[in-house]
């Protein structure tokens, strides 16, 4: 596994990543985070999702596995907005997806955001509803290689809530159970 920023793959890096995937397991994560330029913007990734696009695209035509990082609860993102990421993922045809919640660590801009009351991070429910609608739009073969991300105890300011992983991942397996659903289940090719 490589994971990277879309903005560092030219085609000579994208060639050696091809010519070492001929030889073992590969796997190449692109950290997506969002589609919405004014999200990117805002967490200063310094590329725009075109720049994402266009990585995959190369990355596509080199026979690379593509896993693509997201974030849900970027501030000032709708719902919507958020579950659109999914049918963008289904378009670009990637081979994997990572999500992530917001998190505040200490020491970064979102921080000071975050003590002026300026960001607000999901809730516990909110993220188990959001991740279990945004698998249902989700194309049942993209691999799903992570539900929520970890922290890191000792920096994280919010949400608390997430240092409890196992219970989170156990709430999203009891939501779908409980609506009687599957990845896939409101995608349309």
């Amino acid at each position: 596994i490589v994971a990277t920023r879309s903005d560092c793959l030219d085609d000579d890096v994208l060639d050696l990543l091809a010519e070492l995937s001929q030889r073992t397991c590969f796997w190449l994560e692109i950290g997506l985070q969002s589609i919405h330029d004014k999200s990117l913007a805002l967490i200063n990734r310094r590329h725009d999702y075109a720049c994402f696009v266009d990585a995959v695209e190369r990355a596509a035509v080199r026979r690379l596995r593509v896993c693509a990082h997201v974030i849900l609860g970027l501030p000032g993102e709708s719902r919507e907005e958020m579950l659109a990421m999914a049918g963008e993922l289904n378009r670009l045809g990637v081979d994997g997806v990572k999500l992530h919640l917001l998190h505040v660590m200490r020491g970064t801009q979102l921080a000071e955001m975050y003590a002026r009351d300026e960001v607000r991070v999901l809730d516990r429910d909110e993220y188990v509803g959001l991740v279990c609608d945004f698998l249902e739009l989700l194309d049942p073969r993209i691999l799903i290689h992570r539900l929520t991300g970890d922290g890191g105890r000792d920096n994280l300011i919010a949400p608390l809530w997430s240092l409890k992983k196992f219970e989170v991942l156990n709430l999203i397996d009891a939501e779908m159970e409980q609506r009687g659903t599957w990845q896939g289940i409101r995608f349309s090719p």
